[in-house]
């Protein structure tokens, strides 16, 4: 019997949204690869100049910078990024960046640009946490997500944005208790 390890599991470096810029809109690193602010910022940078002249409009493209692959795709005045080691599976960090790109236009109801984008940022930090865990992939069909994401904003009456230290206690308990009766 194969024995299964975290190291086994596809995993990503990080993911990143950027406007039109190449400013960030929403980015979570679940690598130590960038430590610092300033180095993350750098390679923000050096990604989106990279990619600036290509038209991944249609469909994800796939680059390579500084040893890791790097997928991406443009919707309206968003580009969407995953990044990955260069040992990973390309079609699996393209599920990862579709199910993103897909679950925040659902979110968005076809909305996706920047200004709706930061109006919703916790709706798409909340989608980012629904696919990605600690850099393993969770979860990649935009249906499952945004259903997840959804439930989640509208079990609390007040967005997760802008609950008090103790309404956010709250609702972790009251989620952590349902997990625990089903």
């Amino acid at each position: 019997v194969p024995s299964f390890t975290v190291e086994s599991c596809p995993s990503v470096k990080n993911i990143l949204l950027l406007d039109s810029e190449g400013k960030r809109v929403a980015v979570k690193y679940f690598s130590d690869d960038w430590p610092n602010n300033a180095s993350r910022l750098t390679f923000e940078k050096s990604i989106f100049t990279k990619t600036l002249k290509t038209n991944a409009r249609s469909e994800a493209e796939i680059t390579l910078l500084d040893g890791y692959i790097i997928v991406y795709k443009f919707v309206q005045d968003l580009h969407f990024f995953v990044t990955a080691g260069d040992d990973e599976n390309e079609l699996i960090i393209a599920n990862v960046l579709q199910g993103f790109a897909d679950s925040v236009g659902l979110l968005l109801r076809g909305d996706v640009e920047k200004r709706t984008a930061l109006e919703n940022l916790d709706l798409i930090l909340l989608c980012i946490d629904e696919i990605i865990d600690g850099g393993i992939i969770l979860e990649t069909d935009a249906n499952t997500i945004a259903g997840k994401v959804a439930t989640n904003a509208a079990d609390g009456s007040v967005p997760f944005s802008e609950q008090t230290i103790s309404q956010a206690l709250a609702t972790a308990r009251e989620h952590f208790a349902r997990s625990l009766l089903k």
